[in-house]
């Protein structure tokens, strides 16, 4: 059985669970680019968070391969090779992801702010439905 990270007992709830794994800053963002980008490499990620730093990307990819959301694959070559892709259990997040999007976007519309780079929604949302039909 896997071990539960931080946890000195069972979850309170669900949703303390739920939270537990998608807390912190970067983790929803994390995965939010890997379902809009597919594999990343570490540099590509870090290029799409230009506020996070080398340390923390490290730390929040690592507690997503921990807790079975993000596998990592190396490659034996020199200099290393790693990619960040999401597991079956992490693209199960993808329609929340992509709600969130969508309520973040409006969010951001009713105060009459935009985000720094301009996302196409829309055309996840079409990539979103499209995989559900496989």
């Amino acid at each position: 059985m896997k071990k539960l990270r931080n946890y000195g007992s069972a979850p309170g709830c669900s949703m303390e669970a739920a939270l537990h794994i998608m807390g912190g800053k970067w983790k929803g963002v994390i995965l939010y680019h890997l379902f809009k980008d597919g594999t990343l490499r570490f540099s590509e990620l870090q290029r799409h968070l230009v506020s996070i730093n080398h340390r923390l990307l490290t730390k929040q990819l690592r507690e997503l391969e921990e807790d079975g959301l993000v596998i990592r694959q190396v490659y034996p070559v020199v200099p290393p090779k790693v990619e960040y892709s999401l597991s079956d259990e992490g693209k199960e997040l993808n329609g929340l992801m992509l709600e969130l999007s969508f309520w973040g976007r409006k969010w951001l519309e009713r105060r009459g702010m935009k985000t720094a780079m301009e996302e196409d929604l829309d055309a996840l949302k079409t990539t979103l439905e499209e995989q559900e039909q496989v």
